[in-house]
């Protein structure tokens, strides 16, 4: 399915999206829509003829535990609400730990890399082939940025996720972005990468911002996208036309025209890193694809020759190498590495061995700014309650207390850290972080009554 070009959208930028012109398809992150009804501007969007696509953050595929069935069947209410063609996810876990470790579940908060090994392999195919079965349209994965690399990894970025397209036959979602990250950060070629990756396996393209600091590259997604970023999605479209690209934003969103310049260079560079025209060659045949991960039209409709003479070929199923099941032992020895790594991150235990324990403090600081800005967004009145002092306060809540759930339960339980620590010292400050924290962890929120008499008090507070 050809897509064109497209943007992210994002509720702080819907009415520029809205607007600018040239936009074929949306994104939207797919745990940030209601599972029954769409915002406005995605129904108008979609009444207008824009394809929208969801994207999943949350599912952990390539953790050591089989996927999520609530959070499986969550993702294909979105695709089937939308009438999307497709979704899309990560290769990556997000938790670890539980009952595959007999340790207390920890949450990332963050994409974070999968060991290139062999089991980690054999555990990621499992779990797609689970989620393919459980999803109505096809899948396609994304690589991700790594401040932090695995130790003895058996295979280069490339080789796996080849591996992964022919073992289960899922599409790639290759971010251009990612691929730059790894570069600085590790060290590993772009093009090398783009070299072993099936190119025809490509569903999509991802393009998006960043910033460099002290020799390490993050992948902000907040700032404009730079030339060198532009380069590796030249260098991928030496290789194929890809069926489409889009511009990610997902902070300190700028005006519109900005957005449209963005998307004018990724434009620029796909026509010019276009391969000359020459004698036609037949186009790459695009993997065989399993289940459900069939595309919903299988046949091009040909001007020259009449349905009714085009008898349909079912797709084959592509073979599994080593059957359909991963052992427990395999599942145990990922689920052991995966919490050991995460519990360094978010708890403080010593760094695993074969991992430089300064590039963990660097992922470590990373993953508490990444929790405190998004805790800052959903629960914005702490932020207003606190003031300045919020963030000091956050990171050092985050330094020893790990992320049990979403964020949700985050804000909740620093809230209730601050106050049970005597916190904060503005006894005004004090009263309403108190009154926030009952009001959202109590089994019903306060009635009117309460509130006014709340808002009188406070008023009443602050002109003393």
């Amino acid at each position: 399915m050809e897509l064109g070009i497209g943007i992210g959208w994002r509720p702080e930028i819907a009415h520029e999206v809205e607007a600018l012109t040239g936009i074929d398809w949306v994104e939207a992150v797919a745990e940030n829509l209601c599972g029954d009804h769409l915002p406005d501007s995605l129904v108008r969007l979609r009444e207008r003829g824009v394809t929208v696509v969801p994207h999943g953050v949350a599912l952990g595929l390539g953790g050591a535990d089989r996927p999520d069935p609530d959070r499986l069947a969550a993702l294909a209410a979105r695709a089937e609400l939308l009438g999307a063609p497709l979704v899309t996810e990560h290769i990556a876990f997000v938790r670890a730990g539980g009952p595959l470790t007999a340790s207390p579940r920890l949450e990332a908060g963050h994409l974070l890399p999968v060991p290139r090994t062999r089991d980690a392999l054999d555990v990621l195919c499992e779990n797609v082939r689970i989620a393919q079965d459980s999803l109505p349209v096809p899948l396609a994965l994304e690589n991700i940025a790594a401040l932090i690399t695995w130790p003895d990894e058996e295979l280069t970025e490339g080789r796996f996720l080849a591996e992964l397209v022919e073992r289960t036959g899922v599409r790639l979602l290759i971010d251009v972005a990612n691929l730059h990250t790894n570069h600085v950060n590790l060290g590993q070629d772009p093009a090398k990468a783009l070299d072993e990756l099936p190119v025809e396996a490509i569903a999509y393209v991802h393009v998006a911002g960043g910033v460099e600091r002290n020799g390490v590259w993050h992948d902000t997604h907040a700032h404009p996208v730079t030339a060198p970023v532009l380069e590796v999605l030249a260098e991928l479209r030496s290789r194929v036309d890809p069926p489409g690209v889009l511009l990610e934003r997902d902070d300190a969103f700028p005006p519109g025209e900005e957005l449209a310049g963005e998307l004018e260079a990724i434009r620029a560079t796909l026509r010019e890193a276009a391969p000359s025209t020459g004698p036609a060659s037949p186009e790459c045949p695009r993997p065989a694809v399993r289940g459900r991960d069939r595309a919903p039209a299988a046949r091009v409709p040909d001007a020259t020759v009449s349905d009714a003479t085009v008898p349909e070929v079912p797709v084959p199923e592509v073979p599994v190498p080593g059957g359909p099941d991963v052992s427990a032992t395999t599942r145990d020895r990922v689920a052991v590495a995966q919490s050991a790594l995460l519990s360094a991150l978010v708890a403080g235990t010593p760094a695993p061995e074969g991992f430089a324990p300064a590039r963990l403090r660097v992922q470590s600081r990373a993953l508490a700014a990444k929790r405190a800005d998004v805790v800052a967004k959903v629960a914005p009145e702490l932020p207003e309650i606190l003031g300045n002092g919020y963030r000091a306060a956050f990171l050092a809540y985050a330094g020893s207390r790990p992320m049990s759930g979403g964020y949700r339960r985050d804000a909740l339980d620093f809230a209730e850290q601050v106050l049970i620590t005597g916190g904060p010292a503005d006894p005004l400050a004090r009263r309403e972080l108190t009154y926030w924290w009952q009001d959202r962890s109590g089994a019903r929120p306060p009635g009117r009554a309460t509130r006014l008499v709340r808002a009188a008090r406070a008023v009443l507070a602050g002109k003393k």
